[in-house]
């Protein structure tokens, strides 16, 4: 599943993949596989990528209700 939220919250601080791969010490391309949804971080990744960006783990990676 795509994480919108990641690149909605990246938007929001005009971040680019690169600059936030730069901040949470990853390539690009693993930001780009997170936005994608072809992979899923750890749990660390997860909480530097929210501190990054100024937000919760519920911000970013619940899963809102059907």
């Amino acid at each position: 599943m795509k994480n919108l939220k990641i690149k909605a919250a990246r938007a929001l601080k005009d971040m680019s993949q690169g600059e936030l791969a730069e901040k949470v010490d990853v390539s690009r391309q693993t930001i780009v596989a997170i936005e994608k949804g072809d992979y899923n971080p750890t749990i660390n990744l997860c909480i530097r990528i929210c501190k990054a960006l100024d937000k919760t783990l519920d911000d970013l990676f619940w899963e809102d209700e059907a």
